[in-house]
């Protein structure tokens, strides 16, 4: 049976401690806190995050990062993007010898400009072949009612990507394979900043026109940055692109979604993040993926009117305004 260790006991990291132990592995969750742990193990449900799913007689829970690791093929990381090089340099002597490490994170590590797979390599240092992400359009809510969903699994090694795909294949769960990390990692990171941009709009009171042209146009944005920097283009008409972006922007089970929706209402950043109970990483990472953008010489007008409404005060009616008034241009180019 296949040993799985997750770190993080949020809304993802336990749903998909459930997609695996349903796939037939047995799956050790850790837990910050250890009265959440304690419930897990004691009643089968994580009292913080999704109430509503009763875990699988295949997952316990652990505040141990060794005793979660042990014996595990893979190494699922579910935590805070912003936090992860600090969560892995505290696990990283815990960590399994030959373990893959799973990505779960959807975000660009401020300062460093560094894709979430590069941080993991960095702090832990894997070869690429050892680290694995997956993404997706996969709100936590749906995935814990066990409906029909799809997913991403990338790594430079096809091998690894197919290993992957069995140990997390359920009945309700397809993932799918590919090798294009750095296109899965930005469609699952920008359409975070986009998300931010279509609830912002939606909070406004403007319709469906604006908010499929942000997501159309976001979606140029991100193309643009991934070829930039070598991903696949097809990549980005998949699961890993378009596909997490619809979700992410349609949902109201979305974070991103949810704080951008806030702000358009009227809402200060500081009263959003004050009634905003998890991360919407879309927050911090949106001044990252610009980052990322003027390095590689990219223009993401979309991007900078979400960083200049959430980090420099810009009113969102001025920002969509500007952004209205850009230069007139050709679609594909």
């Amino acid at each position: 049976m296949t040993q799985v260790a997750v770190y993080g006991s949020g809304s993802w990291g336990t749903a998909f401690a459930a997609i695996l132990a349903d796939a037939g592995c047995q799956v050790t969750l850790w837990a910050r806190r250890a009265e959440v742990a304690d419930v897990i193990n004691s009643e089968r449900f994580n009292p913080d995050y999704l109430p509503g799913l009763r875990l699988p007689d295949g997952v316990r829970a652990t505040t141990d990062p060794a005793e979660a690791a042990r014996g595990a093929e893979f190494a699922a990381l579910s935590v805070p993007s912003q936090t992860v090089r600090e969560n892995l340099a505290d696990w990283g002597a815990a960590l399994p010898p030959h373990a893959v490490l799973v990505s779960l994170m959807k975000g660009v590590e401020l300062g460093t400009a560094k894709r979430m797979s590069e941080v993991i390599q960095e702090v832990a240092a894997v070869p690429p072949a050892r680290v694995a992400v997956l993404s997706g359009p996969n709100l936590a809510p749906e995935i814990a009612q066990r409906q029909p969903a799809a997913s991403v699994v990338a790594c430079p090694d096809e091998s690894v990507a197919r290993r992957l795909q069995s140990a997390c294949h359920t009945p309700y769960f397809r993932p799918y394979t590919n090798t294009d990390v750095v296109g899965c990692e930005l469609g699952g990171a920008v359409k975070n900043v986009i998300a931010l941009a279509v609830g912002i709009a939606d909070g406004m009171g403007l319709g469906d026109n604006t908010k499929a042209s942000l997501m159309t146009r976001g979606l140029a944005e991100t193309s643009r940055l991934g070829l930039a920097m070598g991903a696949d283009p097809k990549t980005f008409a998949g699961l890993a692109g378009m596909g997490d972006l619809i979700a992410t922007c349609s949902s109201p089970l979305s974070r991103n979604n949810t704080f951008g929706n806030n702000l358009g209402r009227g809402m200060t950043v500081a009263e959003t993040i004050a009634v905003t109970r998890q991360t919407a990483e879309g927050v911090k990472s949106c001044r990252s993926v610009l980052d990322l953008a003027r390095r590689h010489g990219v223009e993401m007008p979309i991007t900078e009117t979400v960083v200049g409404i959430v980090h420099e005060g810009t009113p969102p009616q001025v920002a969509v305004e500007e952004l209205m008034s850009r230069t007139a241009k050709a679609e594909h180019r």
